[in-house]
């Protein structure tokens, strides 16, 4: 008998690709995004009895109950879900920075997150299922610009292993998959589109992929259900941990 993983975030990156490989593995997918018409194509890869297109924006908690009650019967028993809806906004300091952008982090990254958890907990708890949140090594590391966006996912890797001690001995796995840098449309999305800005970047770097991160979340839902890894912290080769700064008079 399959099994069924719902993604968030599917339309680019680290969910579209989940979702080619937990559809080609044979997993039905629930793949839930803002953007119609980048999840319809996913539906027309694998078709519609492997995945089911959700579009909703997941910090409209009533879209979102709404979608959830109106799947078909044959994706209603969720074994896993991947909690892989973020962004990052901005790279200003914090006494610089928008406050708007601030708020829509926090919805995005912490408010949806909580609130989908929330209600899938039950059908987890039923299914001994696996909850696979994506966080980030600025939940660690801090650096200038990360503000919001580090503290977001401090947020979800603290989240993360507060599941994982309430649901002692339910049998339902907890991850946080932390990621440091990966070449998605994650710095157009934080500059507003500046495709300089992510060239720059990424140049000469030899980041990760989404197809790299994808590959880490499908092995850690296949995982025995007597194992659990609790963090997984994963970066490129060239990216390592930065020094303090020191600020000095003049």
């Amino acid at each position: 008998m399959s099994k069924t993983v719902l993604i968030t975030g599917a339309t680019s990156g680290f969910g579209a690709a989940a979702v080619h490989l937990f559809a080609k593995a044979g997993w039905k997918v629930i793949a839930t995004g803002r953007r119609q018409e980048r999840l319809a194509p996913l539906v027309e890869a694998f078709g519609r009895d492997v995945v089911h297109a959700a579009a909703f924006d997941i910090r409209d908690a009533a879209a979102m109950d709404a979608a959830m009650a109106s799947l078909p019967t044959e994706f209603t028993d969720i074994d896993v879900l991947v909690n892989n809806a973020g962004l990052a906004l901005g790279t200003k300091p914090a006494q610089d920075a928008d406050l708007s952008q601030w708020r829509q982090m926090i919805e995005t990254n912490i408010t949806a997150l909580v609130t989908l958890t929330h209600r899938l907990l039950p059908a987890l708890i039923a299914r001994k299922g696996a909850i696979i949140n994506i966080a980030s090594v600025a939940s660690s590391y801090p650096y200038t610009g990360g503000n919001v966006y580090g503290g977001t996912k401090a947020f979800v890797k603290q989240f993360s292993l507060g599941l994982r001690s309430d649901l002692h001995g339910t049998g339902v796995r907890v991850t946080s998959i932390e990621p440091g840098m990966a070449e998605t449309e994650f710095t157009l999305v934080r500059t507003g589109g500046d495709q300089a800005a992510s060239d720059t970047l990424y140049g000469g770097a030899s980041p990760m992929t989404a197809q790299d991160i994808a590959e880490q979340i499908f092995y850690v839902a296949n995982l025995p259900a007597h194992l659990n890894i609790n963090r997984l912290e994963i970066m490129p080769v060239s990216q390592s941990f930065a020094g303090f700064q020191v600020a000095r008079n003049p």
